[in-house]
């Protein structure tokens, strides 16, 4: 069986990594998978680019223009959607004609235009495609932020406020796209596989849910003391951990965890003497001085093995996400052995299991959330949490497990069609 992953990038992002580390565990298991990508960062054989990179790079632009445009030539909301009114069409390029499955995960920003998946469909191959948002469900956003139009048909979008309709053209031009076609949705999350069935625009579709996988040979325990050594970090101080590729993201919660932090500072002052922040990710010296204790900006890191010493160092990682599917952060900190703290929201109640290896607290309650905090650092049995934290990747997100589902996956992908009536 070959398998051909198509994502945006190769590295970047939380899709690139669980793209990545799919094609990895099908490989271990003895798949021929290889991927096909906009944007090659490295030179492993197994990674296709695409050759005009110049065409793509217009294509991004285009479409940002096209939304720009529709904003009234406002910033605000303009990464927030996509269009994919233009692309490249790879059904002539020799990885695409000889693959058994095409496997499609985030392919927005000028990868693939909707015409583009037309075209793929029509060939007849298998096609799979793993939900890495909310984004194949809808007409144009990626987190739908508590709007349920999609369940009917989107159209007036509030992202787009006083423009012409376009969320209602771009939702007519996917159900053309899916007219007569059969394609295997698979969410990262039973949330947001639960999101994907109340869509119109999957009706007749089949929708399952299937987790990311990690490697549990890298992301694994490790001293920790050795770990802050390397990093610089404080040897006989407490850490509170956040992590994200941008920590300004409001979606990723930064303002609440900011003001846990706060709560945490003011209930119990002896906190700014024995526990102190390290942020991981881009701009974390933005948000630096806002925090109440002591904090160590670690900026932005790509390197596997850092990244694991990163989060071998962490006492509690905290990621108080205001809509998440299924955030690889909590998996890598969870396969170290570090008890996470989250909101009750998307899938993060799947991952973390309350007072159990973790603790997940109320939605948008600041409160609680430095509760969780708090609860993890000074009243838990930490032994136990992290042999937890361990346990719950081991169990549910290994390359095996994952690796064994969507196989299952392919091959009834791979059985004769029957049209959506």
């Amino acid at each position: 069986m070959r398998i051909l992953i198509i994502n945006t990038s190769e590295r970047t992002g939380g899709a690139a990594v669980a793209a990545n580390r799919l094609m990895e565990a099908l490989k271990n298991n003895g798949v021929k998978a290889k991927m096909l990508v906009r944007d090659k960062e490295t030179d492993s054989l197994t990674v296709c680019g695409l050759s005009a990179k110049w065409r793509t790079q217009w294509n991004f632009l285009w479409e940002r223009f096209v939304i720009w445009v529709h904003l009234h030539f406002q910033r605000e909301h303009l990464f927030e959607m996509d269009i994919a009114n233009c692309g490249v069409d790879i059904t002539k390029m020799p990885e695409f004609e000889e693959a058994d499955v095409i496997h499609l995960h985030w392919v927005n920003q000028g990868m693939l235009s909707l015409e583009n998946i037309r075209k793929i469909l029509a060939t007849g191959k298998p096609v799979v495609w793993t939900m890495h948002d909310i984004w194949p469900a809808t007409a144009i956003c990626h987190y739908a932020r508590g709007c349920e139009a999609f369940h009917t048909e989107c159209k007036n979008c509030p992202l787009l406020p006083g423009s012409i309709d376009l969320a209602h053209k771009v939702w007519k031009r996917k159900q053309r796209m899916l007219e007569g076609q059969r394609v295997t949705y698979v969410a990262c999350s039973r949330w947001l596989a639960e999101e994907a069935r109340k869509s119109a625009l999957l009706k007749g579709q089949v929708v399952t849910n299937i987790p990311n996988a990690i490697d549990t040979h890298v992301f694994r325990p490790q001293d920790k003391q050795k770990a802050r050594e390397v990093l610089g970090l404080p040897t006989d101080k407490r850490i509170i951990l956040f992590v994200s590729q941008r920590v300004t993201d409001p979606r990723k919660g930064m303002s609440y965890f900011v003001d846990a932090v706060r709560t945490l500072a003011e209930q119990h002052p002896e906190m700014k003497e024995n526990t102190m922040v390290a942020i991981l990710g881009g701009h974390a010296e933005d948000v630096a001085a806002q925090l109440a204790l002591p904090v160590h900006a670690l900026g932005y890191v790509s390197k596997p093995q850092r990244i694991v010493e990163v989060y071998n160092s962490a006492d509690v990682f905290v990621l108080p996400s205001l809509e998440d599917n299924l955030p690889n952060t909590l998996m890598e900190a969870m396969a170290c052995g570090v008890p996470c703290v989250g909101f009750q929201v998307g899938g993060i109640p799947e991952m973390i299991n309350h007072q159990q290896n973790g603790y997940v607290a109320k939605f948008r309650d600041v409160d609680d959330l430095a509760a969780g905090i708090r609860y993890v650092l000074d009243e838990a049995d930490y032994a136990q949490l992290s042999k937890q934290c361990v346990m719950k990747v081991a169990h549910s997100y290994s390359q095996q497990s994952v690796a064994n589902r969507y196989l299952e996956i392919y091959e009834a992908a791979m059985q004769p069609k029957q049209l959506n009536k």
